[in-house]
Formats: structure tokens, C-alpha cells, sequence
């Protein structure tokens, strides 16, 4: 039996995305410093665009923006890298009274309304201080004792942070003409519908994105903040995790929460951390719920909190970290298309009958 012209075509572009797929997955390692470099140029390229237009030449714009990027992530580090090496030796000295308090009293209490909790705290603190005595020398020598695992990854990561922001420049500079390289592959009589389509994608996984990383600078500030008028010492990289975390729907924020109450039982020993870390991570939910989400973000991919988690760990699983940079965009197409599909339903024959 002969195809008609839109099953052909229709066959056609499913060949072409299942091509794509099968190579995303056999590619997936290398890709990772291209895809990563695409994301960040396509995050960047609104803020380039408004430099240019101020009369400002593409590759100092391009440089400006990549140097803020990378100073700012280096002044993350330099902050929060030497706060865990002062606090690592206090930790040392913490986990013992730690574990003396929860054996004295907690496990005493618990006991007096016959909750017996079968815990060996013995070897919990043995763990837990063979963890923390174990330098940074030791773990890197014991990662590095393979001269071919050694020098594999370091390999990676050196060509990893060598190719990103080489990637990443090269987008932002030839950006139109890339675009419109890409628009000339679209059949002439789809260019129209395709750069709709193209448009809509763009307009959620743009938004989302953007309003998403300025959720996320917003909350790191606050607990970093919040931590540290209740006298943390570990106030910095817990509110640093806990801000960037929270692009995990509910996970991130249960993570941060988790290492917050950890924290605040190594270094208080009683029920003030706890407080603390209640009031605190509560009234972050509370802004993030009800003011900052809705204000940048709102419902602009039109998922689901539990959809996107199940999208990340999805794309994670199949393709490792490639399918987790992929996850989103490739759910906004999903979500475009979706809402194409029941557009063009609820206009049908079928739905009318």
C-alpha cells in the first residue's frame, strides 16, 4: 500500500528524531562541555543583546558578560572553599559530643515512650570520624594512585573548563547567523509555523530559565543570610546549596534542609539549631511558594514540580549528565507540542461529535 505525502513526511521526521536520539546517547560524554556552553550562551544572549544595543562592539559585550560569569563563580568558590577547610578540624571535635548527647539523651528519652531505635552510635561515630580525619591529600592521592584514572580525568576536567567557555563565546558571537543558517534547513512553505512554534518554545524555556536562576540567586542570598544572624558558621555554602538546589523541585530544597539540621546539631548541641533552621528554611519556603516563584517563573513551562523532577531523573538516567542539561528543553518542546495537539483536538470533527 502507498504511503500518502503525510505519513511519508510524518515518518520522516520521526526517522530524524530518533537519529538524533540514538546519537545524544552515543555521544553523550563528549557533548557534555558543547551542550553545557550551549545552555549558558543561550542564558547569556539576552544580556549580550542588550549591551550591543548601547553601542557596544559584539566580542567586548561577549568577553564582558563571560568574565562577570566567571568571576562570579569564582568568588563563590573562594568563599565557600575556605570555609569548609576552617570548619572540617571543628567538625573533628563536634562529632564525638554529638554522638555522647544523642546516646545520654535523646535515645534515654525516646526509650520513655518505648521507641527503642536499634542504632549502633559506635559505629556511626567511628564512620563518621574516619570521614572527616580522611584530608583532602589523602582522597586525592587515593584518586590519583592510578596513573591511568588519574590522568584520564584530569584530562577531562582540564579539556571540560578549557572547552566551555570557548563554546560558550563562540555561540554568543555567531549567534544570528546561526540562527539563520537553521532557519534556511526548514522547507520553505514550514519556515512560518516552524518559527511559531520556535517562538512559543523559546518564550516558555526562556522565561522559566531566567526567572529560575533569579529564584535562585534571591534564596541563596536570603538563607546564606539567615543563617548567619542566627550565628552559623556553615551560614555561606548551606545557603549557597540550598539556593542553587532548589532547581530540583522539593529535592533541592529537602537536601538543604537535610545538611541545614545536620549543621545545626554539630555545632549547637541543642534545641536552638533546630529552631533556627525551622524559622529560617520556613520562611524561605514561604517567600519561594507564594511571592517568588509565582512573581518570576509563575507556571510559564506549564509543568508540574513532580513532572520535572521525573523529567530530570528521566533524561539523567538515559543519558547520564547530557540528558539532564537536555530535560528541560526538551520537555518545553514536549509542552509546546502538547498544547498544539489539543488546540487542533478541541477543533476537530472528533471533539465536536
Amino acid at each position: 500500500m502507498d504511503l500518502s505525502y503525510a505519513q511519508k513526511r510524518t515518518l520522516t521526521w520521526l526517522g530524524i528524531t530518533a537519529a538524533f536520539v540514538l546519537l545524544l546517547w552515543l555521544l553523550a560524554p563528549v557533548l557534555s562541555p558543547f551542550l553545557v556552553g550551549a545552555v549558558l550562551a543561550y542564558a547569556l544572549q539576552p544580556a549580550v543583546e542588550r549591551i550591543v544595543r548601547r553601542g557596544v562592539p559584539r566580542i567586548a559585550a561577549v568577553l564582558l558578560v563571560e568574565l562577570v560569569v566567571f568571576f562570579a563563580l569564582l568568588a563563590m568558590l573562594l568563599l565557600v572553599v575556605p570555609v569548609f577547610s576552617k570548619e572540617v578540624p571543628l567538625l573533628r571535635e563536634k562529632v564525638p559530643l554529638f554522638f555522647d548527647r544523642l546516646s545520654g539523651n535523646v535515645l534515654p528519652w525516646l526509650s520513655q515512650y518505648s521507641l527503642n531505635v536499634p542504632i549502633d552510635l559506635v559505629s556511626l561515630k567511628t564512620m563518621a570520624l574516619s570521614v572527616l580525619n580522611a584530608n583532602f591529600e589523602g582522597w586525592s592521592s587515593a584518586l590519583l594512585s592510578s596513573a591511568k584514572i588519574g590522568g584520564s580525568f584530569l584530562l577531562a576536567a582540564l579539556g571540560f573548563s578549557a572547552l566551555v567557555p570557548l563554546v560558550t563565546f563562540y555561540l554568543l558571537m555567531d549567534w544570528h547567523s546561526l540562527v539563520l543558517r537553521i532557519r534556511l534547513l526548514i522547507p520553505p512553505h514550514m519556515r512560518e509555523q516552524t518559527h511559531e512554534i520556535v517562538t512559543e518554545i523559546d518564550t516558555v524555556l526562556g522565561q522559566y530559565l531566567r526567572g529560575q536562576a533569579l529564584v535562585m540567586l534571591i534564596l541563596s542570598i536570603f538563607y546564606s543570610t539567615g543563617l548567619a544572624l542566627w550565628g552559623f558558621d556553615l551560614a555561606l555554602p548551606l545557603g549557597l546549596f540550598t539556593g542553587l538546589a532548589v532547581f530540583i523541585p522539593y529535592v533541592g530544597f529537602g537536601a538543604g534542609l537535610l545538611f541545614a539540621v545536620l549543621a545545626s546539631l554539630l555545632q549547637f548541641l541543642s534545641w536552638y539549631g533546630i529552631l533556627a533552621v525551622a524559622v529560617v528554611y520556613g520562611l524561605g519556603q514561604l517567600v519561594e511558594s507564594f511571592y517568588l516563584t509565582p512573581r518570576f517563573v509563575g507556571q510559564r513551562i506549564d509543568m508540574h514540580p513532580l513532572e520535572v523532577i521525573f523529567a530530570l531523573l528521566a533524561f539523567g538516567h538515559l543519558f547520564g549528565f547530557v540528558g539532564v542539561l537536555v530535560a528541560l528543553p526538551v520537555s518545553a518542546v514536549l509542552v509546546v507540542a502538547v498544547r498544539r495537539l489539543q488546540q487542533a483536538y478541541l477543533k476537530s470533527a472528533l471533539y465536536a461529535a
